[in-house]
C-alpha cells in the first residue's frame, strides 16, 4: 500500500534528487499532485509567437531543418536548428557535443518536444525566438507503452530549469504503476456525488485519453481539496464549541451604557445589528469566534469598542492587536479620544487604556505591562508584541484582532491561551470585503458578521486614473488639485510603494512580469515634491522605518493639521482617521493589489468633505495592470473589487495574503468559480465529522488532515 506521504525516494530512486531541489517535491502525493498544466495533442503543434522572454517553456515542435555554422569569434561550427509549428520558426543553438548528438537525433520532420528557456531577439522588423542547449526528446524515443503512446493527450507539467516536463512524466509513471491508495473521501460521499475513487482520478488526470477523462478527474481532484480544507475547519469549529469561556453578560448600570448616551452620533441599523450578535456570543460560556467584516469607514471600531466595554463592564479586560505600531497608536489615540473622561477614570470609574508595543521606552513599557498584569487596564491595545509569553493579563475576556489577514490561526491561538482558566472570546476585523467563498475556505471556522452600510456623514469618494506616461500634463493637473485642495484649508496623501533606503517595499506590492525602474519612494518624491510642484507647503515623510516617537509624532501633527502633504508608505492603509483630509495621489498605482488600493483611498472622505483619489501610473491601456486600476476607479464597492481581486491573483497568493496557513494545498479549486463544489464539501465535512468527531472510521482522511495541520504548524513557526 503506498501512502501519500511515502517518501518520492523510495519509488522512484535517484529520480527523486532533481524533483526535490527544482521543484520541492519530496513525497508520492507532492508528485501526483504537481497536475499538468495543460495537454498537448500528439501532431499539435505549440504557439512559438506565445513565447515570452526568459520564460522557461516546454514545447512540442517539428524540425524543419539543421545547419552547421561557423562560430564568430574562434574557429569551429554550432549547429543551429530551426523548428516550427507551422506559422512561426523557433530556433534551437547547440555547441559542442551537445551539437554533435543533437544533429543525429533531431533530423527534419522529427516532431519532439524542447524545454528550456526563452530567448528573443528583435531587430528591425526581424523577432527571432530561440532556446540554448534546451533539453528534448522526440516521440519516437518515449519510453512510454504503445497504449500511452497512442493517447490523444501529453501531458505538460509546470517546470524547472534542468528538469523539463517528461522528465515529471516519466517518475508520475512509475509512481502510478505502484500506486496503491486508502480513498480519504468515503465511499458512500464519492457514491452519492458521482465521484471517481482517488486513484482513478490520479490516472486520468497524468494519463488522459480525452479530455472528458481530464474533467471527470478534476472534478473529484477539486472535491478532494475543498473537502479536507472544510473537515479542518469543522474540527476546528467543533473544538472551539466544546472549550469553556467566562460568559460576560455586562450590567445595564456600567461603562457600555454611558458610552452609548455619549456618542455624538446614531449608530447605523448594521451597527446595532452586529452589536446584538456580538452582545449575545458574549454571554454564552463558550467563546466567541467571530469575524467582522465591513467596507473602509462603516463603523467597525465602535463596533469592537463597545463589545470590549462590555467586557469590562463584566469584569474582564480586551485587547485589541493591531498589525502595526501606526496603526495601533492610532486606535489608542481614537478610543481614549471617543471615550472621553471614561478613559480616565472621571466620575463613572472608567478604565485605564493602556498601549503596548514592541519598541516602547523601557518605563512605559513598564507601566504597561503592569496596569495590563494588575487589571487596571481594562483595554490593552497593542501589536505582535502582546503575543510575547511575559505579557499577563489579570483576566483576559475578549480578543480583538484587527486586519486578520496579517495574523495567522497558530497567532490567535497564542493570544486565546492567555485567557487563564477560561478561553478569552475572538472578535476578528477586516477592512478587506471577503467573498462568500472565501470567507468560507479562509475564516471557516469563524462566524461572519458583515457591516456593508456606511455611517452618515461619509462623502463620496472619486477616483481617477492619471496616465502618466501618456499624458504628464494630467500629473501636473494632479498636482495643481492638491494645491487647490490646501488652499481650501484641507489635507492630502501621497502614497509609494518604497521608503526610499534599499530595505526593500512596504506592503503587498502586484507582481506583474516586466522590467520596469524600481518602483517611486517616499524620501524622493517628497523631495521632489517639496522643491517642485507643492513648494512652499508643509510636507511630511511617514514610513515603517521611522522610529516609534518619531511616527506618532508625525500622525499626531498630520491630525491637528499642522502638515499639509503626508508622503507615506502604505502604514496609512488602515485605521488611519484624519477628517480634514480630502485627496489622495497614489504613485506607481499599478504596483498595488485592487484591495490594498480600496483600503488606501478610504482614508479620505472621512469628514463629510467629498474625497478625491488619483492613481498615478505608467502602465499602458489595455495592460493587466491598467485594467485593474481602471476597475478600481470605478466602483466603490469592496466586494465587487475584491471578485475583481481574486480573479486576478492565484489562489495561492489569496490564502497566503489570509495567512492561513495552507502552503500548495489548492492547486485546482477555484474560490469564485467553484462555490458549489466549496458548499457541497462544507456539507459533507459537517455530517462526517458529527458522526465521526475522532475519524476513527476514517484515517485516511484523518491523515490528510493531520498533514495540513503540521503545514500550518511548520509556517507559523517559519514565520515566528
Amino acid at each position: 500500500m503506498t501512502s501519500f506521504d511515502e517518501p518520492l525516494k523510495k519509488v522512484v530512486g535517484r529520480s527523486a534528487a532533481p524533483l526535490e531541489s527544482a521543484l520541492g517535491i519530496s513525497t508520492v502525493g507532492e508528485l501526483l499532485r504537481h497536475y499538468p498544466r495543460r495537454y498537448a495533442q500528439r501532431g499539435e503543434l505549440t504557439p512559438i509567437a506565445s513565447l515570452e522572454h526568459d520564460e522557461h517553456v516546454t514545447v512540442v515542435a517539428k524540425v524543419s531543418s539543421a545547419v552547421r555554422r561557423p562560430m564568430k569569434n574562434r574557429q569551429g561550427t554550432w549547429l543551429d536548428i530551426e523548428v516550427t509549428d507551422g506559422k512561426e520558426k523557433l530556433h534551437l543553438a547547440f555547441f559542442g557535443k551537445g551539437a554533435y548528438v543533437a544533429e543525429q537525433r533531431l533530423t527534419p520532420g522529427t516532431e519532439a518536444m524542447f524545454s528550456g528557456k526563452v530567448g528573443v531577439f528583435v531587430g528591425g522588423r526581424t523577432r527571432r525566438v530561440s532556446l540554448t542547449h534546451p533539453e528534448y526528446e522526440s516521440f519516437d524515443e518515449t519510453e512510454e507503452t504503445a497504449e500511452e503512446f497512442a493517447s490523444a493527450l501529453v501531458p505538460i507539467y509546470p517546470s524547472a530549469q534542468g528538469l523539463p516536463s517528461w522528465k515529471i512524466r516519466r517518475a508520475v509513471r512509475t509512481v502510478l504503476d505502484v500506486l496503491s491508495l486508502d480513498d480519504p473521501v468515503p465511499a458512500e460521499i464519492r457514491e452519492r456525488l458521482g465521484l471517481l475513487p482517488i486513484e482513478e482520478a490520479l490516472r486520468r488526470v497524468h494519463r488522459p485519453r480525452s479530455q472528458a477523462d481530464v474533467a471527470r478527474s478534476h472534478d473529484r481532484l477539486k472535491f478532494d481539496e475543498a473537502f479536507v480544507l472544510q473537515a479542518v475547519l469543522v474540527r476546528r469549529r467543533m473544538a472551539a464549541s466544546a472549550w469553556l469561556a467566562m460568559a460576560r453578560p455586562g450590567r445595564d448600570d456600567g461603562l457600555l451604557r454611558e458610552f452609548d448616551k455619549r456618542l455624538p452620533f446614531q449608530l447605523t441599523e448594521g451597527q446595532r445589528q452586529v452589536g446584538e450578535e456580538i452582545a449575545a456570543d458574549l454571554a454564552r460560556e463558550h467563546p466567541m469566534h467571530r469575524l467582522l467584516q465591513g467596507e473602509v469607514g462603516a463603523g467597525k471600531t465602535v463596533v469592537a469598542l463597545r463589545a470590549m466595554l462590555q467586557v469590562v463592564d463584566s469584569g474582564g479586560q480586551a485587547v485589541l492587536l493591531a498589525p502595526t505600531e501606526v496603526l495601533a497608536q492610532q486606535h489608542h489615540r481614537s478610543i481614549v479620544n471617543m471615550l472621553g473622561d471614561l478613559a480616565a477614570g472621571g466620575m463613572f470609574g472608567g478604565t485605564a487604556v493602556a498601549l503596548l508595543t514592541g519598541s516602547m521606552g523601557a518605563a512605559a513599557r513598564r507601566s504597561a505591562l503592569l496596569d495590563a498584569a494588575s487589571g487596571a487596564a481594562g483595554i490593552v491595545i497593542g501589536t505582535h508584541a502582546v503575543l510575547q509569553e511575559h505579557v499577563q493579563f489579570a483576566d483576559l475576556g475578549l480578543v480583538v484582532v484587527d486586519e486578520q489577514h496579517r495574523f495567522g490561526v497558530e497567532q490567535r491561538d497564542a493570544l486565546r491561551e492567555k485567557g487563564g482558566g477560561g478561553r478569552p472570546h475572538v472578535l476578528v476585523m477586516t477592512a478587506t470585503p471577503i467573498p462568500r467563498t472565501v470567507a468560507m475556505t479562509v475564516f471557516g471556522d469563524l462566524e461572519v458578521s458583515t457591516l456593508s452600510q456606511l455611517p452618515s456623514g461619509r462623502a463620496p469618494i472619486t477616483t481617477h486614473v492619471v496616465p502618466a506616461a501618456e499624458k504628464p500634463h494630467f500629473l501636473d493637473r494632479a498636482w495643481q488639485r492638491v494645491r487647490e485642495e490646501v488652499g481650501l484649508g484641507r489635507q492630502a496623501y501621497v502614497v509609494c510603494p518604497r521608503i526610499g533606503d534599499q530595505e526593500g517595499d512596504e506592503g503587498d506590492l502586484a507582481k506583474d512580469d516586466d522590467e520596469r525602474r524600481p518602483p517611486l519612494a517616499v524620501l524622493d518624491v517628497a523631495r521632489m515634491l517639496g522643491e517642485g510642484p507643492l513648494a512652499g507647503l508643509r510636507i511630511q515623510a511617514l514610513h515603517g522605518k521611522l522610529a516609534p516617537e518619531d511616527k506618532d509624532a508625525a500622525m499626531r501633527a498630520f491630525a491637528r493639521g499642522e502638515i499639509d502633504v503626508l508622503v507615506a508608505t502604505t502604514v496609512i492603509e488602515v485605521g488611519v482617521d484624519v477628517p480634514n483630509s480630502s485627496v489622495m495621489v497614489i504613485m506607481d498605482a499599478d504596483r498595488f493589489g485592487v484591495s490594498q488600493l480600496h483600503q488606501l483611498r478610504g482614508r479620505v472622505g472621512r469628514g463629510g468633505l467629498p474625497g478625491l483619489c488619483l492613481l498615478v501610473s505608467e502602465a499602458p491601456e489595455g495592460t493587466q495592470a491598467r485594467r485593474r486600476l481602471d476597475a478600481v476607479a470605478a466602483t466603490l464597492d469592496g466586494f465587487e473589487l475584491s471578485r475583481v481581486d481574486l480573479e486576478q491573483r492565484r489562489e495561492g497568493d489569496v490564502l497566503g495574503a489570509a495567512q492561513s496557513g495552507r502552503r500548495s494545498s489548492l492547486k485546482l479549486l477555484q474560490l469564485l468559480r467553484d462555490e458549489d463544489v466549496i458548499e457541497s464539501a462544507r456539507a459533507e465535512a459537517t455530517a462526517l465529522l458529527s458522526a465521526d468527531s475522532t475519524l476513527s472510521a476514517h484515517p485516511a482522511l484523518r491523515a490528510e488532515i493531520d498533514t495540513m495541520v503540521a503545514d500550518e504548524r511548520a509556517e507559523f513557526l517559519e514565520k515566528a
